[in-house]
């Protein structure tokens, strides 16, 4: 009996000896984690702030729009690095994140930290600019997430924009782009910028029509991501096809060669497509050579 005691002591000193060393270990991860964060901000003048969670945050631009309220949409910008500069994720170019900033906290669908982005966004006004500093047990642990290594500590770059909706932001940034390439361009009232290089004078076109086109769909980086070639074309009820060509196409006829620059929100809006990143932009050439009404 004694023996069997004696026993069941060394097991529970040894259960008690592991999850005791198991505690000490994560401990350890916090510390070293939080030594590496210090050594980098040491040459920063920038004042930073520690949250109680872990992470710390940095006002790189305190913007001057509005302040950041929990029930407001902020539409934003942001990339993930090292503390080395090796940049793991970046927003791609022409396209940007955007939620309610209440909204704005950890998922297993969503790529921010915990709720580091929405305490730091919080700090800042509309347009301005916060880094997110955070310790490995708070970004992507040991397990890392993609080309992230194991047990990481991440640095980000949160930037927002001036405009509170995407509708605005998409008008802002089809008209910088136009003026940047110095492209003329006519402005529906549905927000789709346009340019006629014929008109057409063939059958009008319809909601109802389907339509016969040859056409090429960029994004405004350049990047061609769909495009009919050789005796390919496309054919299609208009009104099965995204909003953007819906406003706009009844203004032409049979025959009518257009470029189309059309806002996230009248294509594809947050939806990923294969090789159309969220709230992009559109740039399309067209010729519609079939109207059948």
């Amino acid at each position: 009996m004694f023996k069997t005691a004696s026993l069941y002591t060394i097991a529970l000193l040894g259960v008690l000896t592991f999850f005791s060393s198991c505690k000490q270990e994560y401990e350890d991860i916090k510390d070293i984690d939080d030594r590496k964060i210090q050594q980098y901000l040491l040459p920063s003048s920038l004042t930073h702030t520690k949250d109680p969670s872990g992470f710390y945050y940095q006002v790189l631009d305190p913007g001057t729009g509005a302040p950041l309220l929990n029930k407001d949409s902020v539409l934003f910008t942001f990339d993930y690095k090292s503390l080395g500069g090796t940049v793991y994720y970046s927003t791609t170019e022409y396209s940007n994140e955007g939620n309610y900033l209440g909204y704005i906290s950890r998922d297993k669908n969503s790529m921010y930290p915990t709720d580091a982005f929405r305490i730091a966004l919080s700090a800042i006004k509309r347009g301005g600019k916060v880094r997110v500093i955070l310790p490995s047990y708070l970004a992507f642990g040991k397990n890392g997430l993609n080309n992230i290594p194991s047990n990481e500590v991440i640095v980000a770059d949160v930037v927002t924009f001036p405009q509170a909706n995407q509708t605005a932001l998409d008008d802002a940034r089809i008209a910088a782009f136009l003026s940047s390439k110095g492209i003329t361009a006519t402005r529906h009232s549905s927000g789709v910028y346009y340019v006629v290089t014929q008109a057409g004078t063939g059958e009008s076109i319809e909601l109802t029509s389907t339509i016969t086109a040859k056409y090429t769909g960029r994004l405004l980086t350049g990047t061609v991501f769909e495009e009919t070639t050789g005796d390919n074309t496309l054919v299609s009820r208009l009104s099965g096809l995204i909003p953007g060509w819906q406003k706009v196409l009844p203004l032409f006829k049979q025959g009518a060669k257009v470029r189309l620059f059309v806002p996230s929100v009248l294509a594809y809006g947050t939806q990923v497509q294969s090789d159309i990143p969220a709230n992009s932009c559109l740039d399309f050439d067209m010729e519609i050579t079939a109207v059948t009404n």
